[in-house]
């Protein structure tokens, strides 16, 4: 099966929010995984067998609900033919929706990865937690930078970096004191080095290898010159780890601020990353910001308008976007009307709307994703569309800065 597009992850994360903001008044919410190689008729007799179970529930409300959600899975089941390549997940309960209600509600899932293990579940919350493993980034890179003085040592998951420990040295400077011999100051001088250097491979090794050996993709090793490259020449790192090792890199900063320097000098060997990718597209946008172009569009007024004249070369949309909009045509004047507003799970269309006009009650409000409608219009002018994460500072400062929405433009419209 192909590889997800980063609009369908965008959808299959937006889905995970709407199941994770669904309760039931108890535990009464149906989860159901079915793994590729599970045969429809076995999950319909464990369905009939937990229906028959359910009898035994105190709550006859519960008892009721349980049972109308496995009722309603099996008859889904019988218009499925077969187990899709990936498996298939069912959500189905009655949801407490407020104000005193709820509603029998149903969800269906084609996963991104390949369901393992069937299982059957019920709770008062939906049971997401296979599904939420799948949004994690695969893949860590092992990143530290050094000299002689101090080291920092840190995992790259997915496009967020996080420091796992920091060192100093002991190590004098070169400049020998009063009373010692330069033979012997240097000697005492290389001592000290190489024992940091052994520090600094133990806990290297220490955090590096926390990573299951198949989920460590490589290590970036930075610093300047000769001290990275001593530490690389004295195997200082555990063996199983030196074949892991991409590259030595020149970097100025041995602390925090060394690891994105570190990343961006390891461009070429991250490549495949999809951070290096994202970072390579925001750094296309804020050149064009920057210089008299005319090139660069952000927010979503902007963006759209030069969507509508088929002037964008890349959408950039964050993927932590989350905006539908309202629009509505009354029917006694015509004025049509669009609002924009932060999206959330559940929430409702508004019923006491009126024409800003004329005063006349709109009875008719259509909501749209702004993501979907903006990638769509993107795809009808053969625009290409990136989604950014906002787990790396350029990828937040999208979201912050430029509300989550931004084009590089293929001329200057003047906008």
């Amino acid at each position: 099966m192909a590889e997800p597009t980063a609009h369908e992850k965008y959808e299959f994360k937006k889905t995970l929010e709407v199941l994770r903001d669904k309760k039931g008044r108890g535990t009464e919410l149906v989860s159901l995984y079915i793994p590729a190689d599970k045969q429809i008729f076995d999950v319909v007799a464990n369905l009939r067998d937990e229906h028959g179970q359910v009898a035994n529930i105190k709550s006859k409300s519960t008892k009721v609900n349980v049972q109308n959600a496995i009722e309603s899975l099996m008859a889904r089941l019988k218009y499925l033919d077969k187990v899709p390549e990936n498996g298939i997940v069912y959500f189905t309960g009655t949801v407490d929706v407020g104000a005193n209600k709820t509603s029998l509600e149903n969800y269906i899932i084609n996963p991104p990865e390949p369901i393992i293990t069937y299982r059957y579940h019920c709770d008062s919350s939906f049971y997401l937690e296979p599904l939420e493993e799948m949004l994690k980034e695969k893949g860590t890179i092992g990143l530290l930078v050094m000299d002689r003085r101090e080291a920092t040592i840190g995992l790259l998951n997915g496009k967020k970096t996080t420091v796992h420990r920091r060192l100093t040295s002991s190590v004098p400077g070169k400049q020998r004191k009063g009373g010692q011999s330069a033979q012997r100051f240097q000697s005492l001088r290389l001592i000290a080095i190489h024992d940091f250097y052994k520090r600094i491979g133990d806990a290297a090794s220490e955090v590096f290898m926390t990573v299951e050996p198949e989920d460590l993709t490589g290590i970036l090793i930075g610093g300047p010159s000769p001290t990275k490259e001593e530490f690389f020449d004295g195997e200082f790192l555990h063996y199983e780890l030196r074949d892991k090792i991409l590259g030595l890199f020149d970097v100025a900063y041995t602390d925090e601020s060394g690891f994105s320097e570190l990343l961006n000098e390891a461009a070429d060997k991250l490549a495949d990353l999809e951070i290096t990718a994202q970072k390579n597209v925001m750094k296309k946008f804020f050149e064009e910001l920057v210089s008299d172009s005319g090139k660069a569009a952000y927010g979503e007024r902007s963006v759209r308008a030069n969507l509508e004249i088929n002037a964008v070369d890349t959408l950039i949309l964050s993927e932590d976007l989350r905006l539908e909009r309202l629009t509505a045509e009354c029917q006694s004047c015509g004025h049509t009307s669009n609002k924009t507003r932060m999206w959330k799970p559940g929430e409702k269309i508004p019923t006491d709307a009126t024409c800003s006009e004329c005063g006349a009650s709109l009875d008719e409000i259509e909501v749209q994703d702004v993501v979907d409608e903006l990638s769509t219009m993107a795809d009808n002018s053969a625009a290409n569309v990136e989604f950014v994460s906002t787990d790396f500072e350029e990828g937040g400062q999208l979201m912050t800065a430029f509300g989550g929405i931004a084009a590089v433009l293929r001329y200057n419209t003047g906008m």
